[in-house]
């Protein structure tokens, strides 16, 4: 019995009730769902390793797996169109974490970041020393690119926990999407297949080994199977713009700031498979729920600027919750710990997203001089490379920012009660008139009166950055089950699956996508 004689012996009936109506639309020949005996499926085209997802992760696996075995075939499945393509590492902050040359460092200040939901040690410690050697391999993307690899000291989270022995900062130019475009092209350069509009749906595998041989692949209206002779490489991200699994997994609405092709469809692929979930909902959402702008032009959100906000002198400015009234410090430094605030000794999200709606509420000298949004970073900057105007007034004129000669008139603009926004407003001017924030302990250097009409709001949602929860994985990055056995030939990498489970450091996603993209994609090329 040759390989394609055995495989077809090893297709699950899980496979044929998912896949007989499927297949018969693939041109494929499938056993009936009933037999006493597994069915087979006559593939449509196979590779050495199939790689859902053409994020950094899926670069990296793809990368890693021809580094391994020059002559493998290699497909790269995306659901969106070429022209998105690219997951939220295009639309990122683009830091990647630059470790400082100490293990024990490195897996102290991680191993304190997730204390509240541990991943195993043995991971830990893999994790630290794959970071520990990356960096020359990052450097070899950038120059096989021809872009510019950069360092810095980087921003050291939670550094009580030991940030400062750990982390230094470096990215790949141009911000915003240099990084994932330097990864693009060394996949360019690389005989790699690579089918756009054609998101994996279903994995194929064993009933009873559980064993994945491929995935059926909707493209152009009709499924295809494609076997897969190593395995499957699951990158496909998380479930940001799935608002159902926002509110079912996290409980409230936010929006991505990354791409809006991130739909869960991977976590409802690996549960089929008989995957074990983790980090589907930690005490905090690691990556942070962030004050952001939703506008229906755009599927995603806009980030308010922080940078700015933190440097700037115009500070005439306040947000407030669903009872019209303020409810935090708004100037505190929240990006240094993304956007969490410690409360007895523990971090927590910022409470913002809980007390919606919530409007920022400022005069004419804050948007004169203060741009609301965050360029560098965010989906709608670096791929659909929308500039917001430095002034806003484009935004004013559009409506996304509202304007009112009056606070008045402006409460009714935002259907908020008139009189208790100008008693807001009021015991705000007189906190600055004070030089004390009595209420919320708001710098007194930050405290300017909202007084120069005309008065302005933009409604302000929560948006997230990522999730990180999907199948549990080990070191090999292979997909786990209910009992902690891998599931054979089924590999995961990147945001999906995340071993972040609480804090989270800025760069730890990227680098942890090359690290599991890497490791992922070596594996199924030599099991093949």
């Amino acid at each position: 019995m040759d390989a394609t004689d055995t495989q077809k012996s090893h297709v699950n009936r899980r496979s044929l009730l998912v896949g007989t109506a499927a297949a018969a639309a693939a041109g494929t020949a499938v056993g009936t769902a009933e037999a006493a005996s597994p069915g087979s499926v006559t593939w449509d085209t196979e590779f050495d390793v199939v790689i859902a997802g053409f994020g950094l992760a899926g670069c990296s696996a793809a990368i890693e797996a021809l580094d391994a075995k020059p002559d493998a075939k290699i497909l790269i499945l995306e659901k969106a169109p070429e022209e998105h393509a690219g997951g939220n590492s295009r639309a990122s902050g683009q830091s990647l974490w630059r470790p400082k040359p100490n293990k024990q460092a490195l897996m102290h200040y991680q191993r304190k970041m997730g204390e509240p939901n541990p991943i195993p040690e043995e991971l830990l410690e893999f994790w630290a020393d794959r970071l520990l050697e990356l960096e020359p391999w990052i450097k070899d993307r950038a120059k096989e690119a021809r872009q510019e690899y950069v360092t810095s000291a980087g921003t050291r989270e939670m550094p009580e926990y030991g940030a400062e022995e750990a982390v230094l900062s470096a990215t790949i130019l141009p911000r915003p999407g240099g990084l994932w475009e330097a990864f693009k092209k060394n996949i360019d350069k690389r005989p790699v297949t690579v089918w756009y509009e054609s998101p994996a749906v279903e994995l194929v595998q064993d009933c009873e080994s559980g064993e994945v041989f491929g995935v059926i692949v909707e493209q152009g209206g009709k499924r295809i199977a494609v076997r897969a002779l190593g395995g499957v490489v699951m990158a496909v991200g998380g479930f940001e713009n799935n608002m159902d699994m926002q509110r079912n997994y996290f409980g409230h609405d936010v929006y991505p700031f990354g791409t809006p092709y991130n739909t869960g469809d991977g976590i409802r692929m690996v549960q089929k498979a008989g995957a074990d979930l983790w980090h589907m909902r930690a005490r905090v959402q690691s990556g942070g729920i962030w004050p952001a702008i939703k506008v229906p032009e755009f599927d995603t959100v806009f980030m308010r600027d922080f940078q700015s906000r933190e440097q700037t002198d115009y500070h005439s400015w306040i947000d407030v919750a669903a009872d019209d009234r303020r409810f935090y410090d708004e100037t505190e430094r929240y990006s240094a710990t993304h956007h969490k605030e410690k409360r007895h000794g523990h971090y927590f999200d910022t409470e913002f997203f809980q007390v919606q709606p919530v409007h920022m509420i400022f005069d004419e000298t804050v948007c004169k001089n203060f741009c609301l949004m965050m360029k560098w970073m965010t989906w709608n900057a670096a791929v659909h490379r929308y500039d917001w105007s430095e002034d806003n007034s484009a935004e004013v004129e559009k409506g996304w920012v509202l304007k009112a000669d009056t606070l008045a008139g402006l409460a009714f603009k935002m259907g908020r009660n008139a009189d208790q926004i100008i008693r807001t407003v009021d015991e705000y001017n007189e906190a600055c008139r004070a030089g004390k924030d009595e209420a919320f302990g708001r710098h007194p250097d930050t405290l300017s009166p909202i007084e120069n009409g005309p008065f302005y709001a933009v409604k302000i949602v929560g948006g997230v950055v990522c999730t990180s929860g999907g199948a549990k994985r080990n070191k090999d990055s292979e997909v786990l089950d209910y009992d902690g056995k891998p599931i054979p030939g089924l590999y995961e990498a990147g945001n999906l699956g995340s071993f972040i489970s609480h804090l989270y450091q800025n760069g730890a996603y990227l680098t942890e996508a090359m690290i599991t993209g890497r490791t992922a994609g070596r594996n199924a090329v030599l099991r093949a």
